[in-house]
């Protein structure tokens, strides 16, 4: 789905991914990183931010939490990751971006609190209960420091992935904030949900959910109840173009991810101010029955998108030309991705080792595919800085040994 726009918008990209496979500087199975698009992305973004007086926090988990995508976003002007789980802060943090919000989506286990107040030392840290509410403020007295305690609010009616639920009754968030101020180590900051935009299929729009104004009511009964600057940390599909809406919601805090490597849910329907910066590279291993099976391991269809016809870029030599493009069958979710199959019925077919190139809306931090970083598309001379595991680790890969 997001293969067609980064062919017609990032071609240079494309083709630079593939003459480095096709030079031994990038593996099959590996994300790319196209990191001078990223900057442009974040330079762009963090400009419409600042215009809207929103904060904004990194989300580096669908690109593998690289080191270079890091550096990217900070030399594009944003300074602070949101991390999805401690394994995002701990690379973020490595990496020198460091962490402006802690414990959401996933909570912060009880045996980590103490190195996330003493060593991270989250800006903001979300909270679904007073027993996490709990910890993460002895862990801060332990260290000596005063955490800032988003409260994560829902109501009935609201949306939620499954196994994303939880969080404090809105209704009772007065309460709540109070019981926030009274443990020692902590204060009250603010309220967050997830997701509070979500695109329609139907409308090919990104639209509120009813989170966004449950964070809204909640808002404005803090305020009612004497508490001002409250935060508003309002995820979920966020691009450039819906800063504004956001601000006008009342949000404070925003957190682009695909948004910063152009490939949201809009990006795919719509020409945004992001350019698509990141694409899957796989290569040709043998055929069977009319298929070329090329490697795996790096598959991730969103299921936010109907099932729709996979392709890739398949070549021997660099290529954007859509004449390029194969059918490929992709593994069910059930099934482990050791191969996707490219139809290899049609008068040209794919050769072992040829090129195949896929664009995805990726999740690399749940594959064990690698991922890539490559600079010097723009000025036409890329080339490869470092090849990264999910966690953010450099790796060691084989292809790379010199007998």
């Amino acid at each position: 789905m997001f293969l067609d726009p980064l062919i017609r918008r990032n071609p240079k990209f494309v083709e630079a991914a593939m003459g480095l496979h096709r030079s031994g500087a990038i593996p099959a199975n590996s994300y790319v990183l196209d990191l001078d698009a990223v900057e442009r992305n974040a330079r762009t973004f963090q400009a419409e931010a600042a215009r809207h007086g929103l904060k904004t926090f990194a989300m580096t988990k669908q690109v593998g939490r690289h080191s270079g995508f890091c550096e990217a976003v900070m030399k594009g002007g944003i300074d602070r990751a949101v991390a999805v789980d401690m394994a995002c802060a701990v690379a973020c943090d490595r990496a020198g971006l460091k962490t402006g919000h802690l414990g959401h989506l996933v909570q912060v286990p009880v045996r980590e609190t103490a190195f996330a107040a003493a060593r991270i030392r989250p800006d903001f840290w979300t909270v679904f209960s007073d027993a996490k509410a709990r910890e993460a403020a002895a862990a801060a007295a332990l260290a000596g420091r005063q955490q800032e305690l988003m409260a994560r609010i829902q109501t009935e009616g609201d949306t939620f992935y499954r196994g994303h639920e939880g969080g404090f009754e809105a209704g009772e968030i007065v309460s709540v904030a109070d019981r926030l101020d009274a443990l020692d180590g902590a204060r009250f900051a603010g309220i967050t949900t997830f997701p509070a935009l979500l695109f329609d299929q139907e409308g090919r729009k990104v639209a509120p959910t009813p989170n966004l104004k449950t964070l809204n009511r909640a808002a404005e009964a803090l305020a009612a109840a004497g508490r001002a600057d409250v935060e508003v940390n309002a995820p979920g599909t966020t691009s450039s173009v819906v800063l504004s809406a956001l601000a006008e919601a009342g949000a404070t805090q925003v957190e682009p991810g695909n948004g910063l490597h152009g490939t949201t849910p809009l990006h795919a329907v719509d020409d945004l101010p992001e350019t698509p910066a990141v694409l899957y590279l796989s290569e040709v291993s043998h055929h069977h029955a009319g298929k070329a099976y090329c490697f795996g391991g790096g598959f991730y269809i969103d299921p936010v998108f109907p099932k729709y016809q996979v392709r890739a870029l398949v070549s021997p030599e660099p290529t954007s030309d859509p004449a390029a493009l194969f059918d490929v069958e992709v593994p069910d979710y059930s099934a482990i991705d050791y191969y996707a199959m490219i139809d290899a019925t049609g008068s040209r077919k794919p050769a072992s080792g040829d090129t195949a190139v896929f664009g995805f809306r990726g999740q690399a931090f749940t594959t064990r595919a690698m991922v890539v970083g490559v600079r010097g598309v723009s000025a036409g001379s890329p080339h490869v800085t470092t090849i990264e595991n999910g966690f953010g680790d450099p790796v060691g890969w084989s292809g790379n040994f010199a007998p």
